[in-house]
């Protein structure tokens, strides 16, 4: 941001804080596509389940619409008139179902044998004054009429 000389370029101060955060921003952005770049992508995917995949698929595509849609923004031209904007609409689309998936394995299941016996013993009746000969254990269960 400083020419041979030192002197700052022609900006206004109230910006260079900014300009150092996108600096950094940029410098990011670089080593992890210089990170994805380094590993083939065969070697990559072998190392992932297929919804991993997808998800690592979908955020390429995204970020590299992204970055085109900056690109537009650069040159003046409107992204919101351009194609771009379908396309990011579309992987997001992508997106949310493969979320939708991620969200159905991580709920909760039932266990119909753990609920039922949850059931049964939620619904126990102390024992009524019987005589001793029917034993100490007697059925928890509910006398159907």
């Amino acid at each position: 941001m400083c020419d041979e000389d030192g002197a700052a370029e022609d900006y206004p101060t109230e910006i260079a804080e900014s300009l150092t955060g996108f600096d950094s921003s940029v410098g990011s952005v670089n080593k992890m596509v210089d990170t994805m770049i380094s590993l083939s992508k065969n070697e990559l995917l072998q190392k992932l389940d297929p919804l991993e995949q997808a998800k690592l698929d979908l955020m390429s595509a995204y970020s590299l619409n992204s970055l085109f849609w900056i690109y537009l923004v650069t040159q003046g031209i409107n992204p919101k008139d351009h194609g771009i904007k379908q396309e990011l609409e579309r992987i997001r689309t992508y997106m949310n179902k493969v979320k939708e998936i991620t969200d159905r394995k991580k709920a909760a299941r039932l266990d119909r044998g753990a609920a039922s016996r949850f059931v049964r013993n939620a619904l126990w009746e102390p024992e009524s004054e019987k005589p001793e000969a029917e034993g100490p254990h007697q059925s928890k269960r509910r006398k159907q009429s």
